[in-house]
Parts: C-alpha cells; sequence; structure tokens
C-alpha cells in the first residue's frame, strides 16, 4: 500500500440500534418532494473549462441553494448530477456551484450533461443536500427535457450525499417505479457516515496532548468534541498559525525544531495521516465539529473516546494517561446517524473509484461502504475499483471518464 495512513479507528458500522430510525427517516424525507420549479433561471456563459459551444443555465432554486446546468453541444443522452464535496462552513458561496462545474467539466467534453448545485445549508446536513440534488434535477428536466440517463455523481463527502440521494430516490422501495436515477457513481467517497469523523476527535485529544494550544491554557476551556464553543472569533488563519508554531507542519523538515519534530512525529504516527493534511483535519475538526454540534444537535456530542487506545508514539502508557476521554451521548449519536449514515439499500449500479493512498478519505472507507450495501441487500449492484493515486479532491480526467463508461 506504499505510503497508505492507516486511520487509528478502524471504519465499523456496527454497535448501533439506530436501522430502523434511519430507514424511517430517509423514507420519509423521499416522500417530501422538491419543488421543481427554479426561484430563479438565467442562460449565462459558460466557463472557459465547459465544452465549446455547450448552453449554460445558473440560477437559485425555490429553497435558496444557487446551481448550475451545461448541455454540450454534442449530448449523449446522458446527464451527470453532481453533488459536491465540502461541506462549506459559515455563509454560503454564489460561486461554489460555478466552481464545481469547472472542476467538473470533463462530464461536458465527454459528452454528458451536468447538473449541480451548491446546496441551500451550510454544514454537516446530509438529507438536505440530499434533497437539494433531486431539485436540481428535476430543474434540469424542466428546462432540457428528460434524458435518456441519469447518472448520480458524488465526490469526497458529496459522495455520501449522492448515496443518500440514490437510497431516496432510486432505492430499493422503488421495485416496479422507474428510478429517478440509472446509476451512481461515487469518487474518493466519505462513505461511513457518521462514522466518518471519529478520527478527528482522536486528532484534538491527541494534538492537544502534544501541543497544549487548542485551546491556549489562558482561553476559557471547552470539551473538544464541541470543536470551538459558540461565539468564538477564531479565525482558520489563527489555527494555521498555532499549528506552526507547535509543530512547523508548514515549513521545510529541516528548518524545524527537535521539539516541533517531535511533536509533528507524536501526531501524524498516532493519528496515521500525512503532514500535509494536518491542519486541514484539525480545521474540519474545529469548525466541523461546531457545526455538528450546535447547529446540528442542540449542544449534545455524538462523539467518544472511551477506551481507545492510542500507540504510535515514543511513549503510549503516558499518551494515554494525558489524553483526554468524552462519552458520547446516545441520543447524539442516533440524532447524527439518523441525517448522515447509509443503509445500504440501492436499486441501480453502484461503481466506486478511491486513490488508494488518500490522504483525506481513507481507503478503509471503501470496506464500511462494502459492509453497508451488503447489509442492505444491495451488494450485487456494487462494484469497487482503486487507483494507484494519492491524492483526493480531484484524481485526472482519463480515470473519471473510464470509470464512467464502466457504469
Amino acid at each position: 500500500m506504499n505510503g497508505t495512513f492507516l486511520p487509528v479507528r478502524r471504519f465499523l458500522s456496527g454497535g448501533r440500534t439506530v436501522f430502523a430510525a434511519c430507514t424511517v427517516l430517509a423514507m420519509a424525507a423521499a416522500q417530501a418532494q422538491p419543488a421543481s420549479v427554479p426561484a430563479s433561471s438565467t442562460a449565462s456563459v459558460c466557463p472557459a473549462e465547459v465544452a465549446a459551444g455547450s448552453q449554460c443555465v445558473s440560477g437559485r432554486d425555490s429553497a435558496g441553494a444557487y446551481y448550475w446546468l451545461a448541455m454540450p453541444p454534442a449530448w449523449s443522452g446522458t446527464l451527470v448530477v453532481h453533488a459536491h464535496g465540502g461541506p462549506e462552513f459559515g455563509r454560503l458561496k454564489v460561486k461554489q456551484p460555478l466552481e464545481d462545474l469547472k472542476r467538473w467539466s470533463v462530464w461536458t467534453r465527454a459528452g454528458y450533461a451536468y447538473a449541480g448545485t451548491g446546496y441551500h445549508q451550510a454544514g454537516v446536513a446530509v438529507l438536505s443536500a440530499a434533497q437539494d440534488i433531486e431539485r436540481v434535477r428535476q430543474i434540469f428536466v424542466a428546462r432540457f427535457g428528460a434524458p435518456k440517463r441519469t447518472i448520480l455523481h458524488g465526490n469526497s463527502w458529496g459522495a455520501g450525499v449522492a448515496a443518500k440521494a440514490a437510497e431516496m430516490y432510486a432505492g430499493m422501495a422503488s421495485v416496479g417505479a422507474k428510478p429517478r436515477y440509472d446509476g451512481v457513481l461515487l469518487t474518493s467517497g466519505v462513505l461511513a457516515g457518521s462514522k466518518s469523523y471519529d478520527f478527528r476527535l482522536d486528532l484534538r485529544v491527541v494534538y492537544e496532548v502534544a501541543c497544549g494550544n487548542h485551546p491556549l491554557p489562558s482561553e476559557a476551556q471547552y470539551p473538544l468534541w464541541q470543536g470551538l464553543p459558540p461565539g468564538s472569533k477564531l479565525s482558520a488563519a489563527e489555527l494555521e498559525a498555532r499549528v506552526d508554531e507547535c509543530t512547523g507542519a508548514s515549513q521545510e523538515p529541516e528548518t524545524r525544531t527537535a521539539a516541533q519534530q517531535r511533536r509533528l512525529d507524536t501526531i501524524v504516527h498516532v493519528i496515521r495521516i500525512p503532514e500535509r493534511i494536518l491542519v486541514h483535519d484539525l480545521e474540519w475538526a474545529t469548525r466541523g465539529f461546531q457545526d455538528i454540534v450546535f447547529t446540528r444537535l442542540g449542544g449534545r456530542n455524538p462523539f467518544g473516546n472511551v477506551g481507545v487506545r492510542y500507540v504510535g508514539s515514543t511513549d503510549d502508557d503516558a499518551l494515554n494517561a494525558k489524553v483526554l476521554r468524552y462519552r458520547a451521548d446516545p441520543a447524539a449519536q442516533a440524532a447524527f446517524a439518523a441525517d448522515a449514515d447509509l443503509q445500504g439499500r440501492i436499486g441501480v449500479p453502484v461503481l466506486t473509484l478511491h486513490a488508494i493512498d488518500d490522504p483525506t478519505a481513507f481507503v478503509e472507507l471503501e470496506s464500511t461502504f462494502r459492509d453497508t450495501m451488503n447489509r442492505g441487500g444491495s451488494g450485487d449492484r456494487l462494484v469497487q475499483v482503486f487507483s494507484d493515486d494519492h491524492e483526493h479532491s480531484y484524481l485526472a480526467d482519463a480515470e473519471y471518464v473510464s470509470v464512467m463508461g464502466a457504469l
């Protein structure tokens, strides 16, 4: 696996008793049909990256999500509906769906039409984003007519959104009726639902032992599962500066002090992440946790590390004696799982592509997703392929076109 960094925890999906509750919530969400009439729609100039001669439409849907559509001049008849990664925290970016269209313009150059939404809620809101996905599909149909085939594509965090949308709108309950999607392509997917984030609590507690500056001793102390207390003014730049002061992570190795290198080694060897992703993951364990805890769960804790033993440091006993321990609130876990977890009940073909050395969404997530699909009765519809890449957000045009053709 040459250079693969394994997570400190295995992504196990068992041990929860929320399967039935999640299924009921997903079915209820599926019955709530998103409105198909956009709030605004404008013929727009396509970005240069899109296939020459394409028609583009942008607008804002009835729920407030910004979107872009693109129709290539030589259309194959297939529509790709895209669920973008992230998610965003704070104010939604008007330009997010335009940036997504630029990044995934390969679909138009391969002859596929494109529909993408920026979602109408910021933060970790999976069910809501899945409904936004269905809404933009309906907008495309209203504007350009029904395609011969519709493929649901999700990347990174958006792969979980796409899988959720597939369960809602192309699930096994649709047997006997035409599903709204004919296939699902999930790339670099964060596919373990609510369990995808546990290792970031591990990161927070190990980082605090090593560095002790997030929060600083002079700041109000708070349980690290909160990410940040409400109203905190800590900026991303300030967080990065703290990480760099402690570990020298943004510096060349030869310019770090011995103490910085020792602390950095402790963090990356225990959590098993590459140096280059440390700040990103710590930011996610800050803003992302704050969103999950306070925006989604009313201040309740869905994360726990009781019984986890941390290994990989120069003195694991000393490390484990100092690590802060938290016990998750079962009700918070269940509420988080109801939104984020997957049931593996998809009634159409699903193909996944994952880089073996993905530094952000560990390749082990694919094993959890396979187990989920098997448990839900859809395992025979799943094909998983892997590439020898070292990136996460975007691999290569040829790989995406190839797997889409295979699907």
